[in-house]
């Protein structure tokens, strides 16, 4: 489980981005389609450092609106 960050880039498209795995971030044209394309690059990101013997880093964000 990850917890990924959303929000809406210059070129109209999604920008979606896992913060506790850095680099990781992908887009898509929708909302939905981003978050299928970041949950691929997750599982990417983890298999490439699994496959190289190192370690995965944990979850380790945590998030919350302010209000201001």
């Amino acid at each position: 489980m990850r917890q990924v960050v959303i929000y809406p880039g210059e070129d109209n498209y999604w920008i979606a981005e896992c913060p506790s795995l850095p680099g990781c971030i992908s887009q898509g044209e929708t909302k939905e389609k981003a978050i299928a394309n970041i949950k691929e690059a997750i599982a990417g990101y983890v298999k490439a450092l699994e496959d190289d013997g190192l370690p995965v880093p944990t979850e380790r964000f945590e998030t919350l609106l302010v209000a201001v």
